[in-house]
C-alpha cells in the first residue's frame, strides 16, 4: 500500500506523514511550486522523514485561481481553500503515475478560521474524489474515508485534533524527535501585505504572467513615470537572481568600481534617456559608497555590449517605490 502525502514542510504535514508511516504504509512526499511558494521546504521535510519526494509546478493553474477564486481570498490575496483543493486535485491526478492509492494532508479542523472550517475541508476533499483524502490529525472528527473503510489504515490509531492550539502537535513532535520544521502558515507570498501590494500594481501594468510574477519575488520594485519598471537587488543573492531573470532587451545597471545593487530596467516600449537616468539614480542610492554624489555606472543591455554612464545628484526615488 502506498500513499501520497502533501508535504509543505510544516509540522502538521510531517506528523500526518509519520502517522501513516507508522502503519507500515509506504509514503511519497508531494510538493508544489509557483511564483508564490516553493516546494523546497517540503523537500527538506521529506529528507528528514526519509521518504522520497515528488514536486510539480502549478503556476498556470494558480494564476487562473488567483484571478477568480471560487471561495474568495483570505486577509490578503491568498485563495487558500481554492489553492488547497488544486493541490489535492493535482495529487489525485498523480495517484496512477506514482502507483499510490490515497492522499494524505496535515490539515487540522478549525485550525485556520477560514480555510480549515468543516465546509472548507469538505470543499478541498472534493478535489480528490471518491473519499481518497485522509487527514490523520483530525480523522476521528471527520467522516470515514475509503482508506479507513477498506482497512488500508487503522482508524483507531488516527487522531481527533481540532482548534488553533498546537499543544498536541508539539508534544507529538517531541515524541517523534521531529526538528527543523517550518512555522505554520509560512512560505506563501500571497499572505504578505507588501508582496500583495506589488502584485496588485503589477496586474494594472503588465498583468499576471509567469515571467513577471517570478521577477516580482526579487528585490525592491520601482515604477517609473514612463511605465517602465526598475528592480534593485538587496544583496548578492538577489543580484544573481536578477541576472538570471533578465530577458533579452532588459537593461542592467551596477556600480563600475565597487559593485553594489544590481538594477534591472524593463519596459515594453522604447527606453527613454529619463528611464536610464532614474535607473542609474536607484543604483546610486543603493551603492556601497558612503554618501555618494557621483558614481560611474556600468550599463548593459542583456545580450549586448555594455557602456558606462555617470549617476550624479540627489534624485528623489522614494516616491517611485511600489
Amino acid at each position: 500500500m502506498k500513499a501520497l502525502s502533501l508535504l509543505s514542510g510544516g509540522l502538521d504535514s510531517m506528523l500526518a506523514t509519520r502517522l501513516v508511516l507508522d502503519q507500515g504504509i509506504e509514503v511519497i512526499g508531494v510538493g508544489f511550486s509557483s511564483p508564490f511558494y516553493s516546494s523546497q521546504r517540503g523537500r527538506r521535510a521529506a529528507g528528514s522523514l526519509g521518504v522520497p519526494f515528488f514536486s510539480r509546478d502549478i503556476t498556470g493553474e494558480m494564476i487562473k485561481i488567483l484571478l477568480a477564486p471560487v471561495h474568495g481570498y483570505g486577509k490578503h490575496l491568498n485563495p487558500c481553500t481554492d489553492c488547497h483543493r488544486l493541490m489535492v486535485a493535482t495529487a489525485a491526478g498523480l495517484l496512477k503515475e506514482l502507483e499510490a492509492s490515497f492522499i494524505v494532508t496535515g490539515e487540522v479542523l478549525g485550525q485556520r478560521p477560514k480555510s480549515q472550517t468543516r465546509d472548507a475541508l469538505n470543499a478541498v476533499a472534493k478535489g480528490a474524489g471518491r473519499g481518497l483524502l485522509l487527514r490523520p490529525l483530525s480523522a476521528l472528527l471527520l467522516p470515514e474515508t475509503v482508506p479507513e473503510r477498506e482497512g488500508w489504515v487503522d482508524r483507531s490509531y488516527l487522531l481527533g485534533i481540532s482548534g488553533r492550539s498546537r499543544k498536541v502537535q508539539l508534544e507529538l513532535a517531541e515524541q517523534y524527535g521531529l526538528t527543523g520544521y517550518e512555522s505554520p502558515g509560512g512560505g506563501c507570498l500571497l499572505t504578505e501585505e507588501g508582496y500583495c501590494r506589488k502584485l496588485k500594481e503589477l496586474k494594472e501594468h503588465e498583468g499576471w504572467e509567469a515571467e513577471e510574477l517570478n521577477l516580482l519575488r526579487v528585490g525592491r520594485h520601482f515604477r517609473l513615470p514612463s511605465g517602465a519598471r526598475a528592480v534593485s537587488g538587496r544583496n548578492r543573492e538577489e543580484n544573481e537572481e536578477l541576472e538570471k531573470l533578465a530577458r533579452r532587451g532588459d537593461i542592467l545597471f551596477q556600480a563600475a568600481e565597487r559593485p553594489g545593487s544590481l538594477v534591472l530596467l524593463r519596459k515594453r516600449g522604447p527606453v527613454t534617456p529619463r528611464d536610464r537616468e532614474l535607473a542609474a539614480a536607484i543604483c546610486l542610492r543603493y551603492s556601497k559608497e558612503k554618501d555618494p554624489v557621483r558614481l560611474e555606472i556600468a550599463c548593459r543591455v542583456k545580450g549586448e555590449a555594455g557602456e558606462k554612464i555617470v549617476a550624479a545628484g540627489a534624485e528623489d526615488i522614494s516616491a517611485l517605490m511600489i
